[in-house]
C-alpha cells in the first residue's frame, strides 16, 4: 500500500504526487528482488514496483534454476571449476556478440552474488549434475554449474502467498508441484519414481486447510520456490512492493536518470531517485508489434510460454525514450512449444524430446534435428523452418511417458481426451494413415520410421547423433539400451501433434556495461539507469550455455547494479 506522504510536484504543467527513494526497482522477478535486497543491504531506501497484481514475474513460472560457474556448492559434491574454464566456455558459446568484459564480469560476480544471497537472505540452492548444454565446447562441464532452488513452505509467506504468481500449468502434476530432480526421475521412470508420486500426492490431498482456500500446493518448488524465498527476504527487510504499479516513463535530465513516473490506482506518481532506477521488467514477447518488428518470422505471441499479457516491453520503450541503445532485439530464449486451444500460453517441450521413440519431423516426414539437444537449439531450428513441424511417437512411448499435453496412458487414457487435445493430437493405426492426418509426405515418414528403427538397434543416430552427449542422455530413459534416447516406432497406434518455435522470453534489450549501467547509442553510460534480466541485452548473446542462463545473469547483474548504484562495488 502507498503511504500518502507525498509532496505536490509540478511536471509538464500537471500536479503530481511525488516521493523519493535511493533506488527504484521495476519488476518483481528474481533479478529485480535480488537487486532490491542488495540495495537495501548496502544502505539503500528501496521501492519495488510490479505492474501486475501478482508478484514474481516470469521467474515465478520458470524452472527457477540458475547457471553459476565456480559456485561454492560444487565442493559438496567433490567438484570444482575455474574462472578460466568458465570464461573459455562462454567465449566459445557466445563468440563476439557480447564484449568479453561482460563475460568476465559475469564469471567474476555470479559466484559472489550466490554466496552473498545464501549468507544474507533466505535464498538457498542446491548444485545439480545437470550438464552444460554445449558439452562439445571447450571449458564445458558435465554438471554442477546449474543450481536449483530449495523447496519452501508457502506458510512462510503468510497471506502474501496467494499474491504470488502460480507456477506454469505444465509444472503441476495432479495439483502438486515437484523439483527438477523429482521431475527427472518421474519423466525417465528412474528408481523410486512411483514413491515420489505417491508421497507428494498424499501430502497435497491431505493438506485440508489449504484445499479449503486454494488448489495451489503449499510446497513451493522451481520458480515459485525461488521467488518465494526472495519475497520472504524482501518482506523481512520491510522493502515496499507496490503491485498494480506500472512504469509510464523515466525522468532524464542532462544525460542522467533521476526517477520515473509510474501509474498506481489510476494516479500518476513521480518517484524521484537519488541513486538509480533498475529495470528488471522482463522482455517484450507479448508485444505483437515489437515481435513482428524485431524477431524473425514466423512468430506469434501465442507461442510464448510466459504469463500472457505481462512482458510487453514497457521498460524497453521507456529506456529507449531517454537515449538507451537496444541490442540483440532479434533474439529469444527459444523452445519447441505446443499449445492447446484452451490454454492461456504454450507449453515448452523441455525434456521429453530426449526420451526414446519421440521424434520431430517436417512437412516431408523427415527428421532435421537432434531432438535431445537443448530446447533452445531445437527451438532455433524450428524457428528457422517456416513450415509446421510435428512430434511423432507410438503406443509404447505413449503408455510409458508424459509427452507434451499428454500424461501416460495409465493416468490419461485416450478415451479421456477432451476436445482441446482432440483438436491437435492425431492418431492412426498405420504410419501412412498418420502421415495423411498430419498432411506430410507418406513415403518420407515411412522412410524416417525405418531409419530410426535401425538407429535404435545400433544405438547410433547416423543423421543427428542423438544421445551422443551427456546432456542428450540426461533426460533419456536409462532402461533403454544401447542408446537411452533412441527407440523404434513399432507399436500401433501412432500419434502426432504440431510443434512451433515458442519461447520463454525475449533476450534483446538495453545495452549495458559491466556494471549493468544502460548505455546510450554512443556506448556511454546513462547515469542513474540500470537494466538486468530480459530487459537487458543478454550476456549469453544468441546462445544458451546451460540451464539457468536466464535467471542466473538476471540475479547477478541485479546484484551488480545495486552495488554500483549504492557505491559499494567490491
Amino acid at each position: 500500500m502507498i503511504a500518502r506522504t507525498y509532496q505536490i510536484f509540478l511536471i509538464d504543467g500537471e500536479k503530481m504526487d511525488t516521493t523519493e527513494y535511493d533506488v527504484l526497482v521495476v519488476g518483481s522477478g528474481a533479478g529485480a528482488l535480488t537487486a532490491a535486497i542488495t540495495a537495501h543491504d548496502n544502505g539503500g531506501n528501496v521501492l519495488v514496483i510490479e505492474k501486475s497484481d501478482m508478484y514474481g514475474g516470469t521467474s515465478a513460472t520458470s524452472g527457477g534454476g540458475i547457471w553459476i560457474p565456480c559456485n561454492h556448492l560444487m565442493a559438496e559434491h567433490g567438484e570444482s571449476d575455474s574462472p578460466d574454464a568458465a570464461l573459455e566456455y562462454l567465449k566459445a558459446c557466445v563468440g563476439d556478440k557480447v564484449p568479453e568484459s561482460r563475460l568476465k564480469a559475469y564469471v567474476e560476480n555470479a559466484p559472489k552474488m550466490l554466496k552473498e544471497m545464501e549468507e544474507k537472505s533466505d535464498v538457498k540452492f542446491v548444485s545439480t549434475p545437470y550438464a552444460d548444454y554445449l558439452t562439445e565446447k571447450p571449458g564445458s562441464k558435465d554438471g554442477w554449474r546449474t543450481l536449483d532452488p530449495l523447496p519452501m513452505s508457502a506458510t512462510k509467506l503468510g497471506k502474501e502467498f496467494l499474491n504470488m504468481r502460480p507456477p506454469h500449468p505444465q509444472t503441476i502434476f495432479g495439483g502438486f508441484t515437484i523439483t527438477v530432480n523429482e521431475a527427472k526421475k518421474i519423466i525417465t521412470r528412474s528408481k523410486g519414481w512411483k514413491w515420489i508420486m505417491a508421497k507428494l500426492m498424499i501430502s497435497y490431498r491431505l493438506d485440508v486447510p489449504m484445499r479449503l482456500k486454494s488448489k495451489r500446493h503449499r510446497r513451493l518448488c522451481l520458480g515459485n520456490a525461488l521467488v518465494g524465498r526472495c519475497l520472504t527476504s524482501v518482506f523481512k527487510r520491510n522493502i515496499p512492493i507496490w503491485r498494480s504499479a506500472s512504469l509510464k516513463s523515466l525522468i532524464e535530465k542532462n544525460g542522467k536518470v533521476t526517477g520515473a513516473i509510474i501509474t498506481k490506482d489510476g494516479e500518476d506518481i513521480l518517484i524521484k531517485t537519488k541513486r538509480g532506477v533498475i529495470l528488471a521488467a522482463g522482455g517484450f514477447e507479448h508485444n505483437s508489434h515489437m515481435r513482428s518488428a524485431n524477431l524473425p518470422g514466423p512468430t506469434d505471441t501465442n507461442w510464448s510460454a510466459t504469463p500472457p499479457g505481462q512482458n510487453t516491453g514497457d521498460a524497453h520503450i521507456a529506456a529507449e525514450a531517454v537515449g538507451a541503445n537496444l541490442t540483440l532485439m532479434d533474439a529469444a530464449w527459444w523452445g519447441p512449444s505446443v499449445r492447446l486451444p484452451r490454454d492461456d500460453r504454450s507449453r515448452i517441450l523441455f525434456a521429453e524430446r530426449a526420451l526414446p521413440g519421440i521424434y520431430i519431423v517436417n512437412e516431408n516426414g523427415k527428421r532435421y534435428l537432434n531432438e535431445a539437444a537443448s530446447y533452445d537449439e531445437v527451438g532455433r531450428q524450428l524457428q528457422a523452418h517456416p513450415k509446421t513441424s510435428w512430434v511423432i511417437f507410438d503406443r509404447r512411448a505413449r503408455e510409458k511417458y508424459g509427452i507434451g499435453p499428454l500424461y501416460p496412458t495409465a493416468v490419461h487414457p485416450d478415451s479421456k481426451w477432451n476436445s482441446s487435445i482432440k483438436a491437435i493430437v492425431k492418431k492412426s493405426d498405420t504410419i501412412e494413415g498418420l502421415a495423411s492426418l498430419m498432411g506430410v509426405d507418406q513415403a518420407g515418414l515411412v522412410d524416417t520410421v525405418k531409419k530410426v528403427a535401425q538407429y535404435a538397434e545400433t544405438g547410433i543416430d547416423q543423421d543427428f547423433n542423438s544421445g551422443s552427449t551427456s546432456y542428450d542422455r540426461y533426460y533419456g530413459d536409462p532402461s533403454v539400451t544401447p542408446n537411452p534416447c533412441l527407440a523404434p516406432l513399432s507399436k500401433a497406434p501412432f500419434y502426432a501433434f504440431p510443434v512451433f518455435p515458442g519461447d520463454i522470453g525475449t533476450k534483446g534489450g538495453v545495452d549495458v556495461d559491466v556494471n549493468a549501467q544502460a548505455l546510450n547509442k554512443k556506448g556511454k553510460p546513462i547515469i542513474g539507469l540500470y537494466a538486468t534480466g530480459n530487459t537487458a541485452s543478454s550476456v549469453m548473446g544468441y546462445t544458451y550455455p546451460g540451464a539457468g542462463s536466464t535467471i542466473g545473469p538476471a540475479m547477478t547483474f541485479g546484484y551488480v547494479a545495486a552495488k554500483h548504484a549504492m557505491g559499494s562495488n567490491s
